[in-house]
C-alpha cells in the first residue's frame, strides 16, 4: 500500500502533463458534437480518454476504469480510476483557457486520491483523503506540490462563491458573496480547496466531475454536502453512472452550511 501511495502523485502529474501537452495543439480549434445530455464532445476528448485509460492499464493493470467517454459501468475491481479527459469542453473548443484533466482513484467505491490538471494555467491539484474507505493513510491537499487549505473568512461582498451554468436560480435572491461562473465543475469546486472562494454549487455534475475533487476539497478542510441523497459513495458495482447527476454544495467551513444550504436549494427544482 505504501508503494501505491508513493507512486500516485508522480504518475498522475506526468500522465496529465503529457496528455495536456497534446491537447494544447487543438485548444480553441476543435470541432464539437452535442451529446444526448446537451454537453459537448470532441475527437480530442475521446483521444485523451483512450490515452489515459491505456496509461493507467500499463501502470496499474489490476485497476478498473470508469470514464466519461467509454465505460460508465462501475467495475468489480477493488481499485478503480474515474476519468474526465477534458472537464470544460466548451471552454476548450471556444478558446477559453480554463479546462482540466481529472483522475480520481477509488477503493471499493470510495475516492481516496485525486489529481486535476489545468494545462493552460499550469496548475496541478492533488490530494489524499481516506474518509470512510476503511484504509489508513495520510491526508493532505496540494497545488503544484504546495499544501493548500480552505479559507477561514466570513461571507461578505468581498468573498467569492462559484456556480455552474445550471445553478442560476440561486441568483433570484440576495446572496452574501460575489458570484463567479467559470464553466468547469472541477475548478469551481477546487476554488474552495485553494482558499479562493468560500463555497461552490454544481447542479448536475456527473461522477467523473466530482470523484477527484471530492478527495481534494475535503483534504483541504472543506465540507461537502450532497444535495439530493444522503451519501454519494461508495459506488455500486455493476451500476451505470452515465446519466446520474450529483447536485453538490461545497463550503470552506462546516459552520457555513446552514447559511448557504437554503440559498442553493433552488438548483434542485
Amino acid at each position: 500500500m505504501t508503494d501505491l501511495w508513493a507512486t500516485l502523485p508522480d504518475f498522475t502529474q506526468s500522465t496529465t502533463a503529457a496528455v495536456g501537452k497534446q491537447l494544447l495543439s487543438a485548444f480553441g480549434q476543435a470541432q464539437a458534437d452535442e451529446k444526448a445530455d446537451g454537453s459537448l464532445v470532441t475527437q480530442f476528448d475521446r483521444w485523451a480518454d483512450a490515452e489515459l485509460c491505456e496509461r493507467i492499464a500499463t501502470a496499474y493493470p489490476d485497476h478498473g476504469v470508469l470514464s466519461e467517454e467509454q465505460s460508465h459501468i462501475f467495475p468489480e475491481q477493488d481499485w478503480c480510476w474515474v476519468i474526465d479527459p477534458i472537464d470544460g469542453t466548451t471552454n476548450f473548443t471556444r478558446g477559453v483557457p480554463l479546462w482540466g484533466i481529472s483522475l480520481g482513484l477509488l477503493y471499493r467505491g470510495t475516492p481516496v486520491f485525486g489529481h486535476v490538471y489545468f494545462p493552460l494555467i499550469r496548475q496541478h491539484f492533488h490530494g489524499f483523503w481516506m474518509g470512510n474507505s476503511g484504509l489508513d493513510g495520510s491526508t493532505g491537499a496540494f497545488l503544484n506540490d504546495q499544501p493548500i487549505q480552505t479559507s477561514a473568512a466570513a461571507p461578505s461582498g468581498n468573498q467569492l462563491f462559484s456556480l455552474c451554468a445550471r445553478s442560476t436560480a440561486v441568483l433570484k435572491q440576495p446572496f452574501p458573496c460575489k458570484i463567479r461562473m467559470l464553466g468547469v465543475a472541477t475548478y469551481n469546486l477546487l476554488t474552495v480547496a485553494a482558499g479562493v472562494g468560500l463555497g461552490a454549487a454544481e447542479a448536475t455534475p456527473k461522477i467523473w466531475d466530482i470523484a477527484a475533487v471530492w478527495v481534494i476539497t475535503q483534504a483541504a478542510g472543506a465540507t461537502w454536502v450532497s444535495l439530493d441523497r444522503p451519501d454519494i459513495f461508495p459506488l455500486e458495482v455493476g451500476k451505470d453512472y452515465g446519466s446520474l447527476p450529483f447536485p453538490t454544495l461545497v463550503v470552506s467551513q462546516e459552520a457555513l452550511v446552514p447559511q448557504f444550504l437554503p440559498l442553493v436549494k433552488p438548483i434542485l427544482k
